[in-house]
């Protein structure tokens, strides 16, 4: 089992100092990366669920944020919980994360992709909320042409995107290209995940047979595309407060990776959480920042 860390902007705030702070001390106490999520705009009467989102909410630009985190850290991986992948066109985006990748030393490894709940959001972009899904498949596609293309370029015709002879660099590092999860609770996320993706990381309020049916059908999809199932990485939601039984018990349900939380937005406060979780989990790092 891995452990990760996020970092919410919307409740955490955007101070640089406690950004970098937060980030250092998690990788100290030995956590394997740090998680940031994304909107790129609210608006008033957006909800998710039964929530109304309040417009005020500072969401930091998560590649932004997670070059920030680069700089001040020297092993953290860096994750997107989720980028709203939708509402990036991927030919800029192939070279904004190839670029955080190849400058962070080959760290950008747990971009996690999702397609957006806000419909109002999506208008924003200019981007039809019915047709995301088939959107965001388009541009995880052209995300993997574009890192493997070389000098003589690439070529795409899809429903969303088109183009001829592109040459894109930088490459990530390695001049391999990025691990991508995808996130969300749908059927049709898990059969992404199971199609195109190298890990799923779901969220939602789910049961736990309603879970486990979700990984068997990204499982079940991945067979179908004549992909290794058992290759594919689980990422889930934990509570920074877990217990080693619940710990064992999502271990059990085939969850490679746990993503925790800070309880509290005191600075202090959450180096004391991180702290003592990374001694209870027996994480390798020592705890000083």
């Amino acid at each position: 089992m891995k452990f990760a860390i996020s970092y919410s902007t919307p409740h955490c705030g955007v101070d640089p100092d406690a950004i970098a702070a937060f980030a250092r001390h998690a990788e100290a106490c030995g956590f394997e990366a740090l998680y940031v999520p994304e909107h790129v705009v609210l608006y008033r009467g957006a909800k998710l669920g039964p929530w109304e989102i309040p417009t005020s909410l500072p969401y930091a630009d998560p590649l932004d944020t997670l070059t920030f985190v680069a700089a001040a850290t020297r092993r953290l991986l860096l994750g997107t919980a989720v980028l709203l992948l939708p509402y990036h066109h991927p030919v800029t985006l192939a070279k904004r994360l190839a670029t955080v990748d190849l400058l962070s030393g080959g760290r950008m490894r747990l971009l996690t992709v999702g397609v957006g709940a806000l419909p109002g959001e999506a208008r924003a972009m200019g981007v039809d909320f019915a047709t995301r899904g088939r959107r965001a498949d388009e541009a995880i596609d052209v995300l993997r042409l574009l890192w493997a293309g070389g000098e003589e370029g690439v070529s795409y015709s899809g429903e969303f995107f088109a183009f001829e002879d592109l040459c894109s660099f930088p490459k990530p590092l390695g001049d391999a290209g990025l691990p991508i999860h995808v996130g969300g609770s749908s059927d049709a996320a898990a059969r992404r995940a199971g199609r195109r993706g190298e890990g799923y990381f779901p969220g939602g309020r789910l049961d736990a047979a309603e879970r486990a049916a979700q990984w068997e059908l990204v499982r079940s999809s991945a067979a179908e595309a004549g992909r290794d199932p058992d290759a594919l990485e689980y990422t889930r939601w934990g509570a920074i407060d877990m217990t080693h039984e619940r710990a064992e018990e999502l271990a059990a349900a085939g969850v490679t990776r746990l993503v925790v939380s800070p309880a509290s937005i005191d600075l202090d406060e959450q180096r004391e959480e991180m702290s003592d979780f990374a001694r209870r989990f027996g994480l390798s790092g020592d705890g000083s920042s």
